[in-house]
């Protein structure tokens, strides 16, 4: 852990190039003001009218950008994926909607989205993550506007199209770029990844991936030819056919109900495993949906699932791909240790981006002044998604909280929660009165508290220590 909690907007945007220093230094004050507010709207999160017009003025500069906000965050990013000492790093990708339809100024800029009538941008993340859960950062976003396609396009004029959303997963791979030898970069992407394009992809640049396996595609049993090798079979029907090799504990947590699905309790599983080495032909020029090399990808598939399931429960399964060689029962396991990250990495990410920091909220006119924003919104999610972990990590947890926020911070709120001062407080310690100040009860059946209370928290102690701060003489605050 770092200072990145008490330095917020200096260490992620310090370095934007804006055109004017003192643009870069009005965006670092932005930034830690909407780091210590985040929820709301921009009024509420920004101290006063005149650092409220501040904002206005800086995303609505020629210079400012999304690339140019938030770039220096990236290059962070991976600097961290360098320098971190685990030789394997997680990086997630997944995209989200980020619905702007009731912006109708924008409304002839905007995409079309998945709900009716819906516009806005399809958000591209990729999150990096330590093989622990630590997450580095956000390494890279796209923001992409989608492009309403005619009916009966021919396959070839899709496939060649620029904006074509299935290209998302390989731009937002391309734009992380390559890594020392002997750091090994592992992209974890859901159904929307595996396409035939981002595995040629990632084979033919030498990177590593675990994907969900999509669609019950032809395969060749092994990765040679010549008796059982080669053999051609259904995927998944072969890898359902194979004996479950172990077994291993997994807690389900429960599940709130959907649209025609009834909300499930949380329960204890026990999953087995098993895989197998396949090589996928490529699909023929003719029937391509993307761009990619004409020869066949050497891979493991992967089958994690529950042998037997409570009376009424649906059985838990998931079929992976990878590039990384599968030869033992650990091996299986640790390519599901990787991708179980994925999911709730991008989940908590995109509620942060969304109900975390209101990133749909800001009722800007213009294209220009929106994408900015998003930007450091979207850093300003990932601090939120950095906290919840630092509580739940077992070595972070037990660091001294000095070494994460400034001591004056300890004392004033172990004061609020104990009536004494206690500067020997770890980082849990602080956390778990962080999130009381923000409503969380700390009872036994409540478990550990989760992102929302810590942040309800987290804005209300950077309140009284804005009330116990007075302001510098001349500052936007005193006018």
């Amino acid at each position: 852990m770092d200072t990145t909690l008490v330095n917020f907007g200096e260490e992620h945007f310090g370095r934007a190039d804006l055109g004017d220093a003192r643009r870069t230094k009005r965006l670092v004050r932005v930034a830690d003001r909407l780091a210590a507010h985040p929820a709301g709207s921009l009024p509420d999160k920004m101290q006063s009218p005149a650092e409220l017009a501040a904002l206005y003025h800086l995303v609505n500069g020629e210079r400012v950008t999304h690339a140019s906000v938030i770039g220096t965050h990236f290059r962070r990013t991976r600097s961290a994926m360098r320098d971190h000492p685990s030789p394997v790093i997680l990086l997630a990708h997944d995209d989200t909607d980020l619905n702007l339809t009731s912006k109708r100024s924008l409304e002839g800029v905007l995409g079309p989205l998945g709900g009716k009538d819906q516009r806005g941008y399809l958000c591209h993340n990729s999150i990096a993550l330590t093989p622990a859960g630590e997450p580095l950062g956000l390494a890279n976003q796209i923001l992409h506007l989608n492009k309403r396609r005619r009916k009966n396009t021919a396959r070839a004029v899709l496939r060649e199209c620029p904006h074509r959303q299935s290209r998302l997963w390989l731009r937002g791979r391309e734009a992380v770029g390559d890594f020392p030898a002997g750091k090994r970069v592992v992209d974890l992407v859901d159904r929307g990844g595996d396409t035939f394009e981002f595995l040629d992809y990632e084979h033919a640049h030498g990177y590593s991936y675990v994907a969900r396996a999509k669609s019950n595609r032809t395969a060749l049993v092994g990765h040679r030819e010549g008796g059982e090798e080669g053999r051609r079979v259904k995927m998944f029907d072969h890898l359902r056919s194979l004996p479950g090799a172990g077994r291993r504990p997994r807690a389900v947590p429960p599940s709130a109900a959907k649209a025609g699905e009834a909300a499930r309790p949380g329960r204890d599983a026990e999953l087995a495993t098993a895989w197998a080495a396949v090589t996928l032909p490529p699909p023929a020029p003719s029937r391509a949906r993307g761009e990619h090399r004409q020869v066949p990808l050497r891979l493991w598939a992967v089958r994690v699932w529950e042998p037997a399931p409570p009376e009424g429960a649906g059985a838990l399964e998931w079929l992976l791909l990878t590039d990384v060689a599968v030869e033992t029962e650990a091996d299986a396991w640790e390519r599901v240790d990787w991708y179980e990250w994925r999911w709730p990495a991008m989940e908590g990410y995109h509620k942060g981006q969304k109900t975390g920091c209101g990133v749909e909220g800001p009722q800007f006119t213009t294209k220009q002044a929106m994408e900015p924003m998003i930007g450091v919104l979207s850093v300003v999610a990932w601090l939120l998604m950095y906290l919840r972990w630092a509580g739940r990590d077992e070595e972070a947890a037990t660091k001294p909280a000095s070494e994460v926020v400034p001591l004056g911070w300890v004392l004033l709120l172990s004061r609020w929660r104990h009536g004494q001062e206690r500067p020997d407080w770890t980082v849990r310690e602080f956390l778990l009165a962080l999130a009381r100040l923000g409503g969380h009860q700390n009872r036994k059946g409540d478990g550990l508290p989760g992102w929302q209370t810590l942040w309800k928290g987290w804005t209300k102690l950077h309140a009284a220590i804005q009330l116990a701060t007075p302001p510098p003489p001349g500052s936007c605050a005193q006018r």
